[in-house]
């Protein structure tokens, strides 16, 4: 019965929430929409998944093979940075990339500094109640959290997750990624001019609705 939840079906069930389309998922998981129509239809012959007005899963304890299908692979074969974005989808808790990481998804992947592949760590906002099972799930997938970003030499491998509790979340949305708001963003950036400033003036080309009135050299005056 379950030879068809292989890795990519597995990723489906987990990212699918209820009501979803064929194309929300294939946004959420960063994976083609044809491979992922494919695996809907298997999922969909085999009972796993059902498509009224929208996809969903059609039993918990599916889900939970797949989580486990997933950890265990991950085990074997650690996830590569781009898999390490994805992974987070899976959790059941609500979540917001920030930091370095909402730099990052504001400017479309344009924006990336700072970032060694052999000392990589992801900076994910939760809610201070969800904590300890962000732990539990990183831990299942054999990677360390910490509140503050860990030195690479107490690491054993390239992936650190760095948790950031808030009381409450406000997420947005930008190419299926979870993000803090990008005022909070901006204001992040203009904290940390020496950082972004090329990327301050990335996000004022690339929104319309914004104006920042920054150029990369005007932003070094204002540094200096």
């Amino acid at each position: 019965m379950y030879e068809v939840l292989d890795d990519t079906a597995a990723q489906i069930i987990l990212a699918i929430e209820s009501g979803d389309s064929i194309r929300r998922v294939a946004q959420t998981l960063h994976t083609p929409y044809e491979t992922v129509r494919q695996a809907v239809n298997r999922l969909e012959n085999a009972g796993y998944v059902r498509y009224d007005d929208g996809l969903s899963v059609v039993d918990d304890r599916v889900r939970d093979a797949a989580r486990e299908l997933v950890a265990a692979s991950a085990s074997v074969s650690p996830p590569a940075i781009e898999e390490a974005y994805v992974l987070p989808q899976f959790g059941d808790w609500p979540f917001a990339f920030t930091r370095i990481d909402a730099v990052y998804v504001w400017t479309q992947g344009g924006y990336q500094v700072g970032r060694d592949p052999d000392d990589y760590p992801l900076f994910l906002a939760v809610r201070e109640q969800d904590v300890d099972a962000w732990e539990a799930f990183f831990e299942s997938f054999d990677l360390p959290t910490a509140f503050d970003r860990l030195p690479r030499d107490e690491l054993a491998g390239p992936l650190q997750i760095v948790l950031d509790p808030q009381p409450a979340l406000e997420i947005e949305h930008v190419e299926g990624y979870p993000v803090i708001p990008r005022a909070e963003t901006i204001e992040y950036m203009h904290e940390h001019y020496a950082q972004f400033q090329s990327a301050l003036a990335m996000l004022d080309r690339m929104y319309d609705d914004l104006d920042l009135g920054v150029t990369y050299r005007e932003t070094e005056r204002v540094q200096t």
